[in-house]
């Protein structure tokens, strides 16, 4: 990657070669083992640094907060200078803000009067007050449809840019744009924060994200990208805390800010946070409801960093086949660094002893960072041993037809259904309920010449049996040869051998034939 790639412009390409080796590096601006997770950074051979800076509660020196954030950006392009470090300006916002003074170049953005006054905190909520918008009477969520909202984003987004920082993740942009209708004035603004890094960003250039499925406005996107969290199922037959994803994160297409057309805009899918832990065992939660509860009563970062060693690299290289097999456009987002907020975590501590932590890092334990979870080598050893698993047998994007809605069989007439349903007890392993012939998780997609395709990534080894239910009915279904059979009593058998195996499944309409395959990537 070289910074001519870049002139206001990113190609897709180059886009998703950034998303490819993305990292969340949550708050690394104030991180207490800075040198350590730079040799990390290095080591792993990240690209693309998420939330490396951005605030959700106001710092007590908003000036050393943008100071800081460039002296880390400086640091980053030390070791490598093609690193784009993304930023944050979240959903909130506190009375905190009538503290900070607005600078003339913000009026100057807005051809507004310059004034001299600070940023004024009423002026930015939402009037009705909306339950959930206002927290305390002292914060809230603010309203893009007021000026004084879009002189605040535009204020940080270009102090950001000023620092070396790339890329912006904007939030809950579908919570601030409540009352913009059509999003009108979110669309001036990030008109406005983009001309400004073409002519102030180190590479003309910085890119936009946010939590949402996308915003397409008559054919053109809002966001560079998107972003979503996982969302997943409990495998209640698998000791512990094991969990199946399940389809998430449809990512609208059209043509993006770069001038570039797709189906499907690329996207990160991250561990998210929000809070940490929110029950302890004590409070007498059946192990059947916990498992519902969030993720066993954690957000999905505190989940991950409470689970053992091997655990955690186990689902890191399950989320990453499991991504790439689901959604060929969609990258993990490996966490190296992110608040674990309620939830602290007891461990012991490089050079002997042990300690509690709230915060998880992927490092290495060593003296230079204490509290290392240890994942650092799995996420290096993921990426360099990626092949071509998205191009093998990856399924359709989510959202996609499952196709076959008039289509025949030319030799018989026959029309083909358009519904055909895999079914068996592997079905938790994949985030459905077991054996139910009627599960839209578990779906076949339509190939073409009467065949049905579906990938899954089984995230534990073990024997599983399998069948398929044309229609979605127990009248005809097929397994172990080509007669069919009515009810759910036979069923092929397929051995996983492996933890994370990739196993495509086809079922042949013409032949009356099912069958399995592993698939090879990683």
């Amino acid at each position: 990657m070289t910074q001519s790639r870049f002139n206001g412009t990113i190609s897709r390409d180059a886009l998703e070669s950034y998303l490819s080796r993305a990292v969340t590096a949550a708050d690394l601006v104030n991180s207490t083992t800075l040198d350590d997770d730079l040799r990390m950074i290095g080591n792993i051979g990240a690209k693309f640094l998420g939330r490396a800076s951005g605030v959700w509660l106001l710092e007590p020196d908003d000036d050393a907060h943008f100071r800081n954030s460039q002296t880390l950006a400086e640091r980053v392009h030390e070791v490598d200078p093609d690193i784009m470090l993304q930023t944050c300006i979240f959903e909130a916002v506190y009375s905190g803000v009538e503290t900070i003074e607005i600078p003339a170049w913000v009026f100057d953005a807005f051809q507004l009067p310059v004034e001299r006054r600070t940023f004024r905190y009423s002026d930015m909520l939402f009037d009705s007050k909306p339950k959930g918008f206002v927290w305390d009477g002292d914060g809230g969520i603010p309203n893009m449809n007021k000026l004084e909202t879009q002189l605040w984003f535009f204020y940080r987004a270009a102090r950001y840019i000023d620092a070396g920082y790339e890329a912006i993740h904007m939030g809950q942009v579908h919570l601030y744009t409540a009352e913009d209708n059509g999003f009108k004035k979110t669309i001036a603004l990030f008109q406005k924060i983009r001309d400004y890094a073409r002519a102030h960003a180190r590479r003309g250039i910085v890119l936009l994200d946010a939590h949402t499925h996308g915003v397409n406005i008559n054919g053109t996107l809002l966001f560079d990208f998107h972003s979503m969290p996982y969302s997943r199922m409990p495998i209640l037959d698998q000791t512990g805390e094991k969990l199946a994803l399940v389809l998430e994160g449809f990512s609208e297409g059209g043509v993006t800010p770069s001038g570039w057309s797709c189906d499907t805009l690329p996207m990160l899918m991250e561990l998210d946070n929000w809070g940490g832990k929110f029950f302890s065992e004590s409070d007498g939660f059946p192990y059947e409801r916990r498992a519902w509860k969030e993720w066993w009563g954690y957000d999905q970062i505190a989940w991950f960093a409470s689970q053992d060693p091997e655990s955690r690299n186990h689902f890191l290289a399950y989320a990453f086949k499991w991504t790439a097999v689901n959604n060929i456009h969609a990258y993990l987002q490996m966490p190296i660094r992110r608040t674990l907020g309620s939830c602290q975590i007891s461990m012991p501590a490089s050079g002997g002893g042990e300690g509690v932590t709230d915060c998880y890092q992927a490092n290495q334990a060593s003296t230079g960072c204490p509290f290392g979870f240890g994942q650092e080598e799995t996420i290096k050893k993921i990426w360099q041993s990626e092949h071509n698993l998205r191009g093998q047998a990856s399924n359709p994007i989510p959202n996609s037809p499952f196709g076959a809605t008039n289509d025949f069989d030319p030799e018989t007439g026959v029309k083909l259904p358009a519904r055909v349903i895999l079914y068996g007890s592997f079905q938790h392993q994949v985030g459905a309920i077991s054996n139910d012939s009627n599960s839209e998780t578990t779906r076949m997609y339509y190939a073409g010449k009467g065949i049905y395709r579906r990938t899954f990534v089984f995230p534990f080894r073990g024997e599983f049996d399998y069948a398929v239910a044309p229609y979605g009915t127990l009248s005809q279904t097929f397994s172990i040869d080509n007669y069919p059979r009515s009810g759910s009593s036979n069923k092929s058998i397929l051995i996983v051998e492996r933890d994370n195996e990739v196993v495509e499944f086809v079922f042949d309409f013409a032949k009356r034939q099912l069958t399995t395959r592993v698939v090879e990537g990683l």
